[in-house]
């Protein structure tokens, strides 16, 4: 995988799911994202609060002209479109989230957006989908590839594979 790529991890817990992850594809098609690889589709245990129904998720490698915080708007107006409410409940469910997760190779800190996401090499329904579609993808501060990190996390939260996705 070339540097020149953004990864984005998608996720729903509520209504259709898998609708909505679809939905959400489409949507960054139509604002200047080309997916280049999609990962399978995976069921995973909630993170934080428990008590809520298991998530599907996927990652997606795109192509993009769109600086960061375009596509972190886009983003955001893609989430609200698909009814995600603003909660004061971090970690709860909802509808539709779309994480930026790696940008170019780069490493940004600003306000309301930092790269690579900064509860990623901790997340294993974040790394399992990354490792397969680019598993010698390396984090930018540390330059090692997200399959070592994966290979360090030590939690048990369900990660099960479901199908591949198309897209």
């Amino acid at each position: 995988m070339k540097e020149d790529l953004v990864f984005l991890c998608l996720g729903s817990n509520l209504g259709r799911r898998e609708w909505q992850i679809d939905r959400a594809i489409s949507a960054l098609r139509g604002n200047g994202l080309k997916i280049v690889r999609c990962s399978s589709l995976y069921e995973t245990q909630p993170v934080g609060i428990e008590e809520q129904p298991y998530f599907l998720n996927v990652v997606l490698a795109a192509k993009t002209a769109l600086e960061a915080r375009k596509l972190l708007a886009v983003c955001k107006q893609i989430e609200q479109t698909l009814g995600r409410k603003e909660s004061k409940l971090r970690f709860g469910p909802r509808t539709i989230d779309i994480d930026i997760l790696l940008y170019k190779g780069l490493v940004i800190e600003e306000a309301n957006l930092v790269i690579p996401h900064p509860l990623m090499s901790k997340r294993r329904f974040v790394l399992v989908p990354l490792v397969e579609i680019a598993p010698m993808v390396k984090d930018p501060r540390h330059k090692r590839t997200y399959r070592e990190i994966l290979a360090q996390v030590n939690n048990t939260r369900r990660v099960t594979k479901l199908k591949a996705k198309e897209f």
